[in-house]
């Protein structure tokens, strides 16, 4: 299973679950807010207090920050599977942007007030 887990609330992340299920025409990812239950059966204490990152498990691998984002992206297949080229940068310069724009994000792209729910079209892909 491959399953995104990403902040609820967040502006941003639900415009990246947005534009990876408008992508994701085979409907490979489900999608789980870091706020469910779910959630907090399988991440780390931390991922759930912090979120910080959003945090992608692919078929038993778990990828969080910028990797996380650009495997997501790369198993949507070409063009995208290009950003996996971002990958042979370094990781702390990969994250070094990925944490500036995370600490900003609620101020850059809003805060919800309450937590994302699938619409009636989308309730198949969520885990709650």
């Amino acid at each position: 299973m491959k399953i995104i887990f990403f902040d609820g609330y967040c502006g941003l992340c639900n415009g990246f679950v947005d534009f990876i299920m408008k992508l994701d025409k085979k409907a490979i990812f489900k999608f789980s807010p870091i706020q469910s239950d779910f959630a907090k059966t399988k991440l780390t204490s931390e991922d759930i207090k912090e979120l910080k990152s959003v945090v992608v498990h692919i078929d038993g691998h778990t990828y969080r920050k910028a990797e996380a984002a650009l495997r997501a992206m790369a198993e949507l297949g070409w063009p995208w599977k290009f950003l996996l080229l971002f990958s042979l940068l370094p990781e702390k310069i990969l994250n070094l942007f990925y944490d500036l724009v995370a600490i900003n994000r609620y101020r850059l792209f809003g805060k919800r007030e309450t937590c994302r729910l699938p619409n009636p079209e989308e309730r198949e892909r969520f885990i709650l």
